[in-house]
């Protein structure tokens, strides 16, 4: 069985900013067939360009609803461009490390993540 992290457990019994925002800014999916691991991340902006709030759904192991929880608080409160530098190794370090087999739970929150910011500069673009 693989060890787990106190906080990784933390965030797994207890996991935050779990939800949808329903008029998000930005909206980013991704998923790993061959787990079935699913994510999805909404992102409001604030007027400074600051993330206001960052909720997520996910469908997953508990390594894949921890990685979803501390990727969004990781988000909280950062600029677009802060954010965008939340790497999977980021996240992995930030819960005391994740199995091996495990890390690429990681890898979608990050990704996820990040299509979410993706999708927000894109509408931006087009107003």
């Amino acid at each position: 069985m693989a060890q787990y992290s106190d906080v990784v457990m933390d965030h797994f019994t207890n996991p935050r900013n779990v939800g949808e925002i329903e008029d998000a800014d930005g909206v980013g999916e991704v998923g790993n067939p061959v787990c079935g691991d699913m994510m999805t991340f909404y992102i409001k902006v604030d007027e400074e360009g600051r993330l206001a709030e960052v909720k997520y759904k996910t469908f997953g192991c508990g390594a894949a609803i921890a990685v979803s929880s501390m990727v969004s608080e990781m988000a909280k409160g950062k600029t677009i461009e802060e954010a965008l530098k939340i790497t999977r190794d980021g996240v992995a370090e930030e819960l005391g490390g994740l199995p091996a087999n495990k890390m690429h739970c990681s890898n979608l929150g990050a990704d996820a993540l990040h299509k979410a910011i993706e999708d927000y500069l894109e509408k931006k673009g087009k107003e």
